[in-house]
C-alpha cells in the first residue's frame, strides 16, 4: 500500500472513529510504528488531523465539547460495557457525585433502585436525583460550585472545569469512566491529575501500552 492511500485510510477512520492509536494501526497495516508516526505527521502537517499521545484525532475535535447528543451517538456499545461494569463500583448506600457526560448518563439510567443512594449531579436532564441547584427535570441545570465543596483528565470549558475539581476535592474515591477516544484527548482547561484517580474504567481499544502507563502512575486500570 502506497503511503498516500494508508493516510486517506488513517484520515477516514479518525474522523469516523474519533480519534486513532499508533498501534493499531502499526498492527491492521503491517508496518512499523515509525512509519504510523510519520504518516500522521504528514497529516498534520496539512492540518488534517492533530497528533496526542499515542495516536491522534481530528481537528474538528478542537476548539469545542460535542453536546451530549453528538457524544451519545459515538462509541455506545463500548459505553454501555464501561457503564455496566460500573455498577460493581457503585456503594449499596451513601452519596455518589456523577459527572455529567454520556457514559455517565448510561450509569445512571442503570443503577438499581434498591440502593440508598443520595446521587448528585452537575447535569442529568431526564433523572429525577437531587441536584447542584437545579431541578433534575429540567433540561440543564445550574452549575453551582458552592453546592459541591462540602458535599484524566481536562475540558474545553473552564466553568465546567470548576465544578469538576470540586467534586474530585470532596470525593473519598474516584471513579474515572472513559472510552479509549477519550484517553490522549487535549483540551484547553485542566481539571485533574491522573494521580487523583483511584481507578479508571474504559474500554479494549485502549493500547496496551497506555494501559500500563497509566496503571504506573497510580489508578488501577480496568478494561471492558
Amino acid at each position: 500500500m502506497y503511503a498516500e492511500e494508508r493516510q486517506r485510510l488513517i484520515l477516514e477512520r479518525v474522523r469516523r472513529e474519533g480519534r486513532v492509536d499508533v498501534a493499531a494501526l502499526a498492527a491492521e497495516y503491517d508496518v512499523t510504528y515509525e512509519t504510523i508516526r510519520r504518516d500522521l505527521t504528514a497529516l498534520e502537517r496539512h492540518g488534517a488531523l492533530r497528533r496526542v499521545h499515542g495516536g491522534a484525532i481530528p481537528v474538528e475535535r478542537l476548539g469545542f465539547e460535542p453536546t451530549l447528543t453528538q457524544c451519545d451517538t459515538l462509541m455506545t456499545k463500548e459505553k454501555e460495557r464501561i457503564a455496566k461494569a460500573t455498577l460493581a463500583e457503585l456503594p449499596d448506600e451513601g452519596a455518589v457525585f456523577l459527572d455529567d457526560g454520556s457514559t455517565t448518563g448510561r450509569l445512571a439510567e442503570q443503577i438499581p433502585v434498591d440502593r440508598e443512594l443520595t446521587i448528585v449531579t452537575n447535569s442529568a436532564p431526564g433523572l429525577g436525583v437531587p441536584g447542584t441547584g437545579g431541578d433534575l427535570r429540567r433540561r440543564r441545570v445550574p452549575r453551582h460550585e458552592r453546592h459541591l465543596r462540602r458535599t484524566l483528565p481536562h475540558h474545553p470549558d473552564p466553568s465546567e472545569a470548576r465544578v469538576k475539581r470540586a467534586m474530585i476535592r470532596a470525593a473519598r474515591r474516584v471513579v474515572l469512566l472513559a472510552d479509549h477516544t477519550k484517553v490522549g484527548d487535549d483540551h484547553f482547561t485542566r481539571f485533574a491529575s491522573v494521580e487523583e484517580v483511584d481507578r479508571v474504567i474504559t474500554d479494549t481499544g485502549l493500547a496496551d501500552g497506555l494501559s500500563r502507563e497509566l496503571a504506573a502512575i497510580g489508578p488501577r486500570v480496568t478494561t471492558v
